[in-house]
């Protein structure tokens, strides 16, 4: 069986894919346990397999990214701690307040271009030790930045805030959701774009192309303890090989699809990039944002929809556009004629 083509060309997010009939297949034939009591074979294959890719000790399955990065945090803070970060971080900007909610914990949000923090700005912001301060306990980073449109993190820049926070006493944990994006656009395995974090998540549900799940890995300790915080917040799931099964295919399948989605997203953004009304910045990896100058971007959302593109308003005056294996050349061309007609030079 094969699914049917999207009546939409979708460039919302790379979530928005199905998987396949290899997939489906997979999923329909796994083997399953309980795995609160430990006991899905799947799932342990499928941690495994990602603690060896990220290079940590131990791996944990999770149903989604955000999940994955509240137990990260809870992992290292505690109630009243800060946690430094870039202001655009998916952590703080698009997990519903969780960082409050679920871990008690307050934010100093920092500045940089491209998701980059200075260094010595993450060091000027660390509490001195006093009653009447929080406790300055982690920093979080983000490879690939989704705010910034798919951004890289250089990897002397994860090494730095790394060295940094091991002589302060501070944690790190890398929201790697589209990490394997990283990978593929530097050339750097996962593992050491990793091994300065304490912490790393990896999202199969994104380019990599399973259905749901998010890999969270770290030290054995670490991965004990984030069991019982993914039990505390809901996430103890059953007989989750099934969805194991697709993660496995994802990591051992998905990471050759990349590079093709990254060259898309050059395909629209070399399209566009000379259109008066509007500024395209350069993707990394598979990510176009575009900022509008005097358009208001829920009426070109709206217009793009008509022609039968969907693709998501991203803060003020900005659209972003998502590469992903479900789209084809033909798709990123109907954009850049979509936008020719919207935007003429």
């Amino acid at each position: 069986m094969t699914h049917a083509p999207m009546a939409f060309a979708d460039f919302r997010s790379d979530t928005v894919t199905v998987p396949g009939p290899a997939m489906r297949e997979a999923m329909a034939r796994a083997e399953v346990g309980d795995d609160v009591f430990g006991e899905d074979p799947t799932v342990r294959a499928l941690e495994e397999e990602g603690a060896r890719i990220l290079g940590k000790e131990a791996a944990l399955f999770l149903p989604s990214g955000t999940m994955a990065n509240q137990v990260a945090v809870g992992l290292w803070t505690r109630h009243g701690d800060e946690v430094l970060l870039h202001e655009g971080c998916h952590v703080y900007r698009f997990e519903t307040g969780a960082l409050a909610a679920v871990n008690g914990v307050q934010v100093r949000t920092l500045p940089g271009p491209g998701g980059v923090v200075p260094v010595e700005l993450y060091e000027r912001e660390v509490r001195p030790t006093f009653e009447a301060y929080p406790r300055t306990s982690l920093v979080v980073l983000e490879n690939t930045h989704n705010w910034e449109g798919g951004a890289v993190l250089p990897l002397a820049h994860i090494d730095a805030v790394g060295a940094f926070a091991a002589r302060r006493g501070l944690k790190v944990h890398l929201d790697g959701a589209r990490l394997m994006n990283a990978s593929v656009a530097s050339g750097i395995p996962c593992d050491r774009l990793a091994a300065s974090a304490d912490s790393v998540t990896l999202c199969l549900s994104k380019g990599l192309g399973a259905p749901a799940g998010t890999l969270l890995a770290a030290d054995r300790e670490a991965i004990r303890h984030a069991r019982r915080l993914r039990k505390r917040m809901g996430g103890g799931m059953r007989q989750t090989g099934i969805l194991a099964a697709a993660g496995l295919m994802a990591l051992r399948d998905g990471p050759a699809a990349l590079a093709v989605d990254h060259a898309r997203a050059r395909r629209l953004f070399e399209g566009v990039r000379r259109l008066r009304g509007l500024k395209a910045t350069e993707p990394e990896t598979n990510m176009v944002i575009l900022t509008l100058e005097g358009r208001n971007p829920d009426d070109v959302v709206a217009e793009l929809d008509r022609r039968g593109i969907r693709v998501l308003g991203f803060g003020p005056g900005r659209l972003r556009f998502v590469t992903h294996r479900d789209l084809v050349d033909a798709d990123v061309d109907r954009v850049v004629d979509a936008l020719c007609e919207l935007f003429p030079t």
